[in-house]
């Protein structure tokens, strides 16, 4: 099943890169990759349209992950953020910045709930 906007995946390990792009490509969403916090925010930049979900490592923002998730906000304002990592994040400045459209996922997920998780902020986002 299609869902309206693109998934954004950034993640600079290759394999999980490729893994979640492959299997929410399977299941019929429509996405983009991004090895880099750079690449990131580019691929927002010049997007038509903008992107619904963003699934991003939180470990590899060289400005921290409140920094590269806030400037994706910024130029979506509708986007909703997966930050994902190993390791506690602090979340509390994102949930400010965009209440109801923030959740973590704890390293190492399975597949099945990283599709849980996007269908759940693409529900979010389709309430805004």
């Amino acid at each position: 099943m299609i869902q309206p906007g693109q998934i954004l995946i950034v993640d600079d390990e290759p394999s999980l890169l490729k893994m979640m792009s492959i299997y929410l490509g399977r299941l019929g969403y429509a996405v983009v990759t991004a090895v880099n916090a750079e690449g990131a925010l580019e691929a927002v930049k010049t997007q038509p349209g903008g992107f619904a979900v963003a699934v991003l490592d939180a470990s590899l923002a060289s400005n921290g992950l409140d920094d590269l998730a806030g400037r994706m906000l910024m130029l979506t304002p509708r986007l909703c953020v997966i930050a994902a990592s190993g390791y506690p994040v602090d979340m509390t400045l994102l949930e400010a910045a965009a209440p109801g459209r923030v959740t973590f996922l704890h390293k190492p997920f399975s597949p099945e709930m990283l599709a849980a998780a996007v269908r759940r902020m693409l529900a979010t986002q389709e309430e805004v």
